[in-house]
């Protein structure tokens, strides 16, 4: 007992998630991205930041996130390529169909999350690791 450090009361204590409450962090993971699908980026801000939060407490929540993060981040690549080809106006076709993959994907992968399954996202670039 002479060997072990002091404990420090500003030392903080590993917190995790209940089952529960990792799946629900999961399914906010990825359905957080809705409200910021207004905005080329937004839709990566708010799971970026769940994230990043969670990540520390839940390894279920930080495959999710990562999922999340990745798949809107291809999201708003193939958004943004969509919108230069609208001057083509063959984007404004391809701007209808990423938005209807992402919002039916997102949708998925949440209801996946909030089950407690594992959903890895077709068709993503996997920026995080």
């Amino acid at each position: 007992m002479e060997n072990q450090p002091p404990i420090s009361p500003l030392t903080p204590a590993p917190i995790s998630l209940s089952e529960s409450d990792a799946r629900m962090w999961a399914m906010l993971a990825h359905l957080s991205a809705i409200p910021g699908s207004f905005v080329l980026i937004g839709s990566v801000v708010a799971p970026l930041i769940i994230w990043q939060i969670q990540k520390e407490k839940s390894a279920y929540v930080d495959y999710h996130g990562k999922e999340a993060v990745n798949f809107q981040i291809t999201m708003a690549i193939a958004a943004a390529i969509s919108f230069l080809l609208m001057i083509l106006v063959i984007g404004v076709f391809l701007l209808f169909v990423v938005g209807v993959v992402w919002l039916v994907f997102t949708i998925i992968a949440a209801v996946k999350a909030n089950n407690g399954e594992y959903y890895r996202y077709p068709l993503t670039i996997r920026f995080i690791k």
